[in-house]
């Protein structure tokens, strides 16, 4: 008889507030239209391992079909190189290639990174904990699991969720943190459209020579830039058409999806509701603002030395949140002129925030061990 209220017996509160938060962020993918297709299935994903018992996740040291997902795509580090070879087929460099500029937003946009590292340790996190919470500010999911799952498996699930909740809320993030650092002459600033053609010689090597470049310079980061840099490879070489379509949509969609639903299963209450988690979530944001003003006050800084002006806005695009941010700005380019359109570049510090992210989740992963050892 006790088998048949087993359920009801064994739910807690804690699980009921990790169920709520699931709703909340497929209220939010539905509702909001904030990134659907990451924010729903780690919704749903969030509400089936808190409920009675985590029959998906694992039961009796048996594992659910949540569990083997997790194991075969997070821990083995699969999700994360599949996604980069399709969000690689789906990048055009091109407008980085016509404003070279484009390509320091990139790195500029990596500064919360480091300042979240350094408020981690001073918080009691070990230096490899902190700095994979650090590159949570990257706004690159992919790159924060990669790192996560190398120097804090313990903490994977928070920082995951971190990493694509916060890409996620880009439009709920960005903009009010552009306008506090920004004036309204500044964000209205027009920027020249270059027309320049671009070789197809150097669409097809760029993808092969920072490959070689970012295996000197960054060894560990190479599955993730060679991933990345294959799959624009493919786009970009004009003789795999269909592997490059397959790539953007097939391939994207489908583990995208695994991969939003395997995250939630993470969200389990006993490991979510901690301080830690709550620690994790808050820098996490912190790192996500302050790569954001990065951007924007490089942006405003190299303003001091040039002719054309740059609209600072677009620096706040060289986070990896890829294309979404590059949107977010155009969208707030809209709101302040309807004629004011600066897609292109900021597109083109999108791209090299993406190049930027990984290399420095690469730099992490090889100077964090040589300063704890």
């Amino acid at each position: 008889m006790e088998e048949l209220f087993l359920g009801l017996t064994s739910f807690t509160w804690q699980s009921g507030v990790m169920i709520l938060i699931g709703i909340s962020l497929i209220t939010l993918a539905v509702k909001k239209g904030y990134e659907p297709m990451l924010l729903l299935p780690i919704g749903f994903g969030t509400i089936l391992v808190n409920l009675p018992l985590s029959v998906v996740f694992e039961h009796e040291g048996a594992p659910g079909f949540l569990k083997l997902l997790f194991d075969a795509g997070i821990t083995t580090e699969l999700f994360p190189v599949l996604i980069f070879i399709a969000v690689g087929a789906m990048c055009d460099f091109g407008p980085m290639f016509k404003n070279p500029v484009m390509m320091f937003f990139g790195a500029a946009a990596q500064f919360g990174i480091f300042i979240t590292v350094l408020f981690a340790v001073l918080l009691g996190f070990d230096l490899k904990v902190a700095a994979a919470i650090g590159i949570i500010g990257a706004a690159d999911g992919p790159t924060s699991i990669f790192v996560a799952t190398r120097f804090a498996k313990e903490y994977l699930g928070p920082i995951s969720v971190a990493a694509y909740s916060y890409m996620a809320l880009v439009p709920l993030i960005q903009p009010p943190v552009i306008r506090l650092v920004t004036t309204k002459k500044e964000r209205n600033i027009r920027m020249k459209i270059q027309d320049e053609d671009i070789p197809k010689s150097l669409r097809i090597s760029f993808p092969i020579i920072v490959t070689i470049i970012t295996g000197i310079i960054a060894p560990m980061g190479v599955p993730l830039i060679g991933s990345l840099m294959f799959g624009n490879l493919i786009k970009e070489c004009g003789v795999l058409e269909r592997l490059s379509s397959a790539a953007q949509n097939e391939l994207a969609n489908l583990v995208t999806l695994l991969l939003g639903i395997t995250i939630g299963s993470s969200m389990q209450a006993e490991r979510f509701l901690t301080l830690p988690t709550l620690l994790i979530l808050i820098m996490g944001l912190v790192a996500f603002v302050f790569d954001t003003i990065g951007g924007v006050l490089f942006a405003k800084f190299i303003n001091l030395f040039r002719k054309q002006k740059i609209n600072p806005m677009v620096g706040a695009a060289g986070i990896s949140a890829f294309p979404m941010s590059a949107r977010v700005i155009q969208k707030m380019a809209t709101k302040e002129d309807p004629s004011l359109f600066v897609i292109m570049h900021a597109v083109g510090a999108n791209v090299s925030g993406q190049l930027g992210s990984v290399i420095a989740g690469g730099m992490i992963l090889a100077l964090v061990p040589l300063l704890v050892g």
